[in-house]
């Protein structure tokens, strides 16, 4: 039974006022934030967008698995007490809890990390949510190599898992001004959403591109006649600074930026990679296998788009664990190693 907004149980939260723009609540200490390198970050985006989202949407609702510090929805809950609900180490329940909610017409984001909605939630998702068509929003995150704990936190799968789920739509944002933007897209869209989430202070990247968010849209974020990076999440950060790099080396790199893995944006894909003679790479931050690369090459093998194509992605592997610098650099994911295997592959 669905309790009503006015006698909904007490949280352990205390309520406290919203907060005003550029009065924005702190993040965990106890998160690290990814490397932003240098660029400016804005603290908890995800959770201040939906605290923003709930002051004009009563049937926003926030629901976690014990994570909810971890994946910045203690932010929601702080200023919505009455609307957020701690489902504490069940992600079964959480899902099933979510479907319930969103049957009674609420919006419900579910967070937790990544692995354990697509490892061991999977088919809680797939029947109480996705089957119905239900609009619960799965916001995860620790999202590929954005930890270094080892194979136990390491979603390095999440995207293949959840691109085979019927009815879901699958994101990847790149940073603090798309996880805003997405947010609130969501937020409208019919049907349920996976969306890997970036916590902390994370890296404000397009902010000094003008970029809106479109759902189900790839967008040109830089013009290069060499070679086509097609990226998303953080990846597409990492794009942007191996273009840089390698301009000095005389190469052009045009960073095409696929945010939506599901549905992924073809036309846009098939008609930028048919231009000139491009080399076409890309570059992810999950798994080679299933993720953005191989939707990509699905996509340009179905319209006989025949080009060069390389990926940049992580092994078919269990990753180890460790610092994240030392990480991603052994996994071949960091600026340097990025335009050191363009200019390879140019070369050969």
């Amino acid at each position: 039974m669905i309790i009503p907004p006015s006698s909904r149980r007490k949280s352990k939260y205390t309520l406290r006022s919203v907060p005003e723009a550029g009065d924005r609540v702190a993040t965990s200490a106890m998160i690290a934030s990814l490397d932003a390198e240098g660029r400016d970050t804005i603290a908890a985006p995800f959770g201040h967008a939906l605290v923003d989202l709930a002051k004009t949407r009563e049937d926003i609702v926030g629901l976690s698995a014990d994570l909810s510090k971890y994946t910045d929805l203690h932010i929601f809950a702080e200023a919505h007490p009455d609307r957020f609900y701690q489902m504490g180490m069940a992600e079964a329940l959480l899902m099933s809890a979510a479907a319930g909610l969103a049957r009674e017409g609420f919006v419900p984001f579910a967070t937790t990390y990544a692995v354990f909605a697509a490892r061991r939630a999977y088919d809680f998702i797939a029947m109480a949510i996705a089957e119905e068509n239900l609009p619960v929003k799965i916001c995860c995150a620790l999202p590929g190599l954005t930890t270094g704990y080892g194979p136990s936190h390491q979603a390095t799968e999440d995207l293949a898992i959840m691109r085979g789920m019927p009815n879901l739509t699958v994101l990847d944002p790149c940073d603090a001004v798309e996880i805003d933007q997405a947010t609130r897209a969501i937020a409208d869209t019919p049907g349920p959403v996976y969306m890997r989430l970036l916590r902390g202070n994370v890296p404000n990247v397009l902010g000094e591109y003008g970029y809106k968010f479109e759902l189900g849209r790839a967008q040109m974020i830089h013009e290069g006649s060499d070679v086509l990076i097609i990226s998303s999440g953080f990846m597409t950060m990492r794009a942007l600074d191996a273009a840089k790099a390698l301009a000095s080396d005389g190469v052009s790199c045009a960073i095409l930026h696929s945010p939506t893995i599901k549905p992924l944006d073809a036309d846009t894909i098939c008609s930028e990679a048919a231009k000139g003679g491009r080399l076409v790479v890309t570059a992810e931050n999950h798994s080679i296998i299933g993720g953005l690369g191989e939707a990509v090459a699905g996509a340009l093998m179905r319209a006989q788009v025949h080009v060069p194509f390389r990926q940049i992605a992580l092994p078919d592997e269990f990753l180890d664990a460790g610092a994240l610098p030392t990480l991603h650099d052994q996994y071949g994911i960091t600026v340097e190693q990025i335009a050191a295997r363009i200019k390879s592959w140019l070369e050969a």
